[in-house]
């Protein structure tokens, strides 16, 4: 969705596709960022001339703020990271990294509020078309990509993409940990039709939303986007919000479980990358 939170969470989710990518791509990845994230927003806007001068230098402002701010703090999580794996971890441990992550999302959110609804304001009737084509699209791709897959495919799906982001940190998983992570998953939380219930309504919110602030004044349309953004946080279903709960409460049992299953090998891997990421953000936070 085209929101601060929406644009923080690609942001962040760039930063760290390239943290895990290794060392050389954090620092090509992280550097270019601003670039990415304007390439991603253009997609679902379509921006004029005018637009797309105005979104280049606000994201080159958040860039600055972020390398400069944020990634320090960034480090500082890694570094608490560092420390977890070193030992065992218990699933409320795993769950306060989430909430960690949270704060940095809603941090990153709150800087970019001012030129989002700047931008916000300024979208015609076409792009919005534009904007409603584009989630048309990748809710298709999600349909096919998860819905149309019988449970066991999205399981086997579900538990590659596990094995991936493990391996990321802790080098080869071997058979049994596998077995044990394929275990934790089928115990796991998943509905694929809920979560594309939920991502349809936030579209159509923010859709009617930016419809309704053309020739609005700027306090209210700040308080429309932050009306918005506190039904994407927190959505209006308390059903909803008490499944999000159980999903994530689930994965972080599920992360300590596999942990649990780590060699020390594995965990001094884990401790020697997670230590070097550490060393890139601070000297990507150190460059101007």
């Amino acid at each position: 969705m085209f929101t601060a939170t929406k644009l923080a969470r690609i942001i962040s989710a760039l930063a760290f596709a390239a943290l895990l990518s290794g060392c050389s791509a954090i620092k090509l990845g992280y550097n270019n960022i601003d670039q990415a994230a304007y390439w991603w927003l253009d997609s679902y806007i379509d921006m004029s001339d005018a637009q797309a001068t105005r979104v280049r230098e606000d994201l080159g402002r958040l860039h600055l703020w972020h390398r400069t701010t944020e990634l320090p703090r960034l480090a500082g999580l890694l570094q608490k990271v560092e420390t977890l794996v070193a030992g065992e971890i218990t699933g409320p441990q795993a769950c306060q990294v989430v909430t960690d992550v949270r704060e940095r999302l809603e941090a990153l959110s709150a800087q970019a509020e001012p030129a989002v609804v700047s931008t916000a304001i300024d979208l015609t009737p076409a792009q919005l078309a534009h904007m409603e084509r584009k989630y048309r699209r990748n809710n298709a791709d999600y349909r096919k990509d998860w819905i149309d897959k019988t449970p066991a495919e999205q399981q086997d799906k579900r538990f590659k993409q596990l094995v991936e982001r493990s391996e990321m940190i802790y080098g080869d998983l071997d058979e049994a940990q596998r077995t044990a992570l394929k275990r934790q998953i089928g115990q796991m939380t998943f509905d694929a039709g809920r979560i594309l219930a939920e991502r349809e309504r936030r579209q159509q919110d923010l859709l009617a939303t930016l419809r309704k602030l053309k020739g609005q004044p700027l306090d209210q349309a700040r308080n429309a986007m932050r009306g918005l953004l506190d039904r994407g946080m927190n959505p209006p279903n308390p059903a909803y919000r008490a499944w999000q709960e159980s999903v994530i409460q689930d994965s972080c049992r599920s992360f300590a479980a596999v942990h649990a299953t780590t060699t020390a090998a594995q965990r001094e891997t884990a401790v020697r990358r997670l230590r070097a990421y550490q060393r890139d953000l601070r000297e990507l936070s150190a460059q101007r």
